[in-house]
């Protein structure tokens, strides 16, 4: 067993993941719980059932969803390696972290939502299900709030955040919901 890779529990503290935290959503637990369970969802089957509607999904539109899929990974590791000792999963950042806008983060300032809603959208067009469109809709709400939240820790942490946020979309540009620098 490898004893230089840290255990699961130490990795979660180091985030600052509590069972308080689960109870009373002090970092944002809600809304990692929330995109989880979108996220699962996805495993779900297509709904309707391709074919249900008396014709074939359209081979095309399946590969450029199996196409989308795979790009939203390959963004979702550039942002992960980007951002390295960063990386939490709660809205609210480490204590201490360093504010990242190169690479991904020059992007956009989420780019790991970026890519989840690439790849929610990749699935959906690759299944031609309703029920998955309805899931990437529900993502798009909840990493949108999600997204304010950190931002407003982000604002409070970092004092050159604000003018990053000026200058870079938040995560699709020019979408009010999910760049709020068009509103």
């Amino acid at each position: 067993m490898d004893r230089s890779s840290p255990r699961p529990g130490a990795l979660l503290r180091r985030w600052g993941v509590t069972w308080g935290g689960w109870l009373d959503n002090r970092r944002g637990e809600w809304w990692l719980l929330a995109q989880l369970s979108l996220i699962a969802a996805h495993l779900l089957p297509p709904w309707p059932a391709p074919g249900s509607w008396g014709y074939a999904w359209p081979l095309p539109l399946a590969a450029a969803g199996a196409a989308l899929f795979l790009l939203g990974l390959l963004l979702a590791l550039q942002a992960l390696l980007r951002l390295g000792p960063s990386l939490t999963p709660l809205p609210e950042p480490m204590a201490g972290a360093a504010l990242v806008t190169t690479g991904a983060y020059a992007r956009c300032r989420h780019p790991l939502y970026q890519a989840v809603l690439v790849c929610s959208l990749g699935v959906s067009l690759a299944l031609g299900s309703l029920l998955h469109l309805a899931l990437l809709l529900g993502l798009c709400a909840v990493l949108g709030g999600k997204a304010r939240r950190e931002e407003r820790a982000l604002l409070r942490a970092h004092s050159d955040y604000a003018a990053y946020q000026a200058r870079t979309a938040a995560i699709i540009p020019r979408c009010p919901w999910l760049d709020w620098r068009a509103l």
